[in-house]
C-alpha cells in the first residue's frame, strides 16, 4: 500500500518533502532512546496544518498507520516510526504565529523549539515555564504530546498547566480546536500527554509566565545521596516550595565534570541544586531556611550564586547530565519513575543496593522536589548480555517506584519502552477503560499505534484478557 500512497503524498507536498530513500529514512529510525529502532516506510515533511490533515486523510483511506515526530528528543520511543507506515515530521512548522503580552499568551506551531518561546518574549518580562533539559532542541509539539516537565515543574507544573488551546488534526483528517475553557468534556486535558495517540497538534496557544522579581540559587554538596535526600524531605516538609530542587549522585557528577567541567565540590557523594524565585523579601527568608536545613542534613559545602553567570555554571552540570553520561559509558538506559518525596532516602539506598548486587552501574539524576527519578543505567552494548542485565535493573527500579506508591513515568511518557510495565501499575479494567477512550478518538487504530499499551485492542472488542494475537503484531518490530 505504501508504494501506491507515495505518489499521492508527492502530489500533496512535492517530491522534495517526501523521503523514500532507505539511507535517508534511517535518520528517523529512533528518538532519543536509541535502543528501540524501526526504519519508517515513508517520511513526509509538511509545512502547514492543511497538509497534515490531507496526509492523515490519505493514510486513513488506505488503512496505513502513521506517527507524528517533532525534534526526536523523546526518551520513551514515543515517536518510534512504523516500518509499514508514514512518519509525519513537524520540524518545518516552526513559526511563532502570535505574541499577546497583555493576554499573557503566545501562539506557536508544533515545531517551535521550547527555548525559542522564552527568547521571543523575554524582552517583555515573560518566559515559557516548562523547561525540559533538552529545551534548547525539543519542540513544543513534542512537549504537548509527552506533557513534558523540567527542573522547574515543582513550582510551575508541567506542559498541561501552560497550554490554553490546541489546533488538532483528528485521526479522520479533520482540523479541530481544543480549548481549556470550553463547555463539556475536557478534551484538551485528555489530548495533552496522550503521546500522539489521539491526533496531531498543528498549533498551540501557550501561557506566558512573568519573570520573577528575584531568583536565588544554591548548590549543596553532601557525602552521600541519602543525606541529600534527607535534605529534600526537610525542605518540603517545612512547607517551602522552591522553583526547583535537583540532585545528582557521584557517578553523574563524574560524567558532568568530564563533559562540561562544571567544577562541583570535589569528593561529593551528591550535590543538591535548590532555586527559589518570587518577591525579594519572601525569597530571602526562605533561602536562609533552606541553607540551614542543608547544613543540618550534613552538607559539607554550600555555594550561592552571586549573579546570572554563576547560576548558569551551577545549572550547567545538571542540564548536561544525560548526554554527559556518554563520557563514562558506551551505552545507557534512561528511566523515569516517580516516588513520594518522603521515601527518597530509602528508595535511593535500594537503588544503590540493586546496583551493587547486579554489578550494573546506575547514575542518579533527578527532580528531587517532586520525586521524579531519572536513573541512568549504564552498560557496554558490545558485551554479550549486558543490555539484558541493564534492562533487568531498569525494570527493578520501576518496581521499586510502584512498591512505594509511585509511578512508572513522570514526564518521559510510556511510549514503547515502558508499555510492558503498564499491567504492573494498572488493572485490566483500568487498561480497558484507557483504550476505550483512545478508540473514541481513533476507531481505526492508525494514529501512533503500538504505543503506551502492552497489547493494543481493536475498537469494538469486548474488554477482557486477549485470547489471540493482535492483528498488528508481527507487522513491525515495535511490539
Amino acid at each position: 500500500m505504501l508504494t501506491t500512497l507515495g505518489p499521492r503524498l508527492e502530489a500533496l507536498l512535492g517530491a522534495d518533502r517526501v523521503i523514500t530513500d532507505p539511507v535517508r529514512l534511517r535518520t528517523y529510525e529512533c528518538d532519543g532512546l536509541t535502543n528501540h529502532r524501526s526504519t519508517p516506510g515513508v517520511v513526509v515533511l509538511p509545512d502547514t496544518a492543511e497538509q497534515i490533515a490531507a496526509i492523515v486523510r490519505e493514510c486513513a483511506a488506505a488503512g496505513i498507520p502513521y506517527v507524528a515526530r517533532g525534534s526526536g528528543t523523546g526518551l520513551s520511543g514515543g515517536a518510534l516510526p512504523r516500518a509499514d507506515g508514514v512518519l509525519i515530521v513537524t520540524s518545518r512548522m516552526n513559526r511563532i504565529l502570535e505574541i499577546d503580552i497583555p493576554g499573557q499568551r503566545a501562539v506557536v506551531e508544533p515545531g517551535v523549539i521550547n527555548l525559542d518561546v522564552t527568547r521571543a518574549v523575554r524582552q517583555h518580562g515573560y518566559y515559557f515555564a516548562p523547561d525540559p533539559s533538552s529545551q534548547q532542541i525539543c519542540s513544543v509539539g513534542g512537549n504537548v504530546a509527552e506533557n513534558s516537565g523540567g527542573a522547574h515543574c515543582l513550582k510551575y507544573g508541567f506542559t498541561a498547566h501552560h497550554v490554553l488551546a490546541c489546533e488538532v488534526v483528528t485521526p479522520d483528517g479533520e482540523l479541530v480546536e481544543l480549548t481549556a475553557d470550553g463547555p463539556g468534556y475536557d478534551l484538551l486535558g485528555v489530548f495533552v500527554g496522550a503521546e500522539g495517540t489521539l491526533g496531531i497538534t498543528t498549533k498551540i496557544t501557550v501561557r506566558l509566565t512573568r519573570v520573577p522579581e528575584t531568583v536565588q540559587t544554591l548548590l549543596a554538596a553532601f557525602g552521600s545521596i541519602e543525606a541529600g535526600g534527607a535534605a529534600v524531605s526537610a525542605i518540603i516538609g517545612a512547607g517551602v516550595v522552591p522553583a526547583a530542587i535537583e540532585m545528582m549522585d557521584a557517578l553523574a557528577i563524574e560524567a558532568a565534570e568530564a563533559a562540561v567541567r562544571c567544577e562541583y565540590p570535589p569528593g561529593a557523594g551528591a550535590v543538591l541544586i535548590v532555586e527559589l524565585d518570587g518577591p525579594e523579601a519572601e525569597v530571602a527568608a526562605q533561602f536562609a531556611e533552606v541553607e540551614r536545613m542543608c547544613r543540618d542534613a550534613g552538607a559539607f559545602e554550600i555555594r550561592i550564586a552571586a549573579d546570572d553567570a554563576q547560576r548558569a555554571l551551577i545549572w550547567k552540570g545538571r542540564k548536561s547530565a544525560f548526554a554527559a553520561v556518554g563520557r563514562i559509558s558506551p551505552a545507557y538506559l534512561v528511566q523515569d519513575g516517580v516516588i513520594p518525596r518522603t521515601v527518597l532516602p530509602d528508595v535511593l539506598a535500594r537503588i544503590d543496593a540493586l546496583s551493587a548486587e547486579s554489578g550494573v552501574r546506575v547514575a542518579n539524576v533527578f527532580h528531587a522536589g517532586d520525586g521524579n527519578l531519572h536513573p541512568l543505567v549504564l552498560f557496554d552494548d558490545a558485551e554479550p548480555g549486558a543490555e539484558e542485565r541493564a534492562e533487568e535493573v531498569s525494570g527493578a527500579i520501576l518496581d521499586l517506584c510502584i512498591e512505594h506508591g509511585g509511578s512508572i513515568t513522570g514526564e518521559h511518557g510510556v511510549g514503547v519502552d515502558k508499555a510492558r510495565y503498564m499491567p504492573r501499575m494498572f488493572t485490566d479494567a483500568d487498561l480497558d477503560t484507557m483504550q476505550m477512550v483512545r478508540c473514541g478518538f481513533d476507531p481505526a487504530g492508525l494514529c501512533n499505534p503500538g504505543k503506551v499499551f502492552p497489547t493494543p485492542r481493536l475498537c469494538g472488542e469486548v474488554p477482557g484478557k486477549r485470547k489471540g494475537p493482535h492483528p498488528y503484531e508481527g507487522k513491525a518490530d515495535i511490539f
